[in-house]
């Protein structure tokens, strides 16, 4: 008797190993962002004032991409930092590693180099 609803799924011991990952990638992810965070931060007034009024403008302009650029980067990284929460999340409900399309296993050299992934290579494939 062939058992259909049954889903193939990483072993227990699979699971740990990508929790070690995921939990490394949370704590860079996290010093990442806290350095994001802090260079916005100082650029919101360091206290040092340039006296050269032909540059002053320039200097702005540039102020504000530097601080734009980092608030975008702060962005990403909280939501790459949401990413790799939701993947501890489908550890622990064991649905980990599952392709959210096909429903087979990803390839786990994917899953190390993207653990938060939720696609296949063939799904994200089937996407383009």
């Amino acid at each position: 008797m062939a058992q259909t609803d049954v889903k193939e799924r990483y072993s227990d011991k699979h699971l740990e190993e990508f929790r070690a990952i995921i939990l490394e990638k949370i704590e860079s992810a996290e010093h990442q962002l806290k350095m994001y965070e802090e260079a916005y931060n100082n650029l919101s007034g360091n206290g040092t004032e340039d006296t050269a009024p032909t540059f002053k403008a320039f200097d702005e302009g540039s102020e504000t991409m530097s601080k734009e650029s980092n608030a975008q980067l702060a962005r990403r990284q909280e939501k790459f930092i949401r990413d790799l929460r939701n993947a501890i999340v489908r550890i622990e409900n064991k649905t980990y590693g599952i392709c959210r399309v096909t429903g087979k296993l990803i390839n786990p050299e994917r899953l190390k180099l993207v653990p938060h992934a939720t696609l296949s290579i063939e799904a994200k494939n089937m996407q383009q």
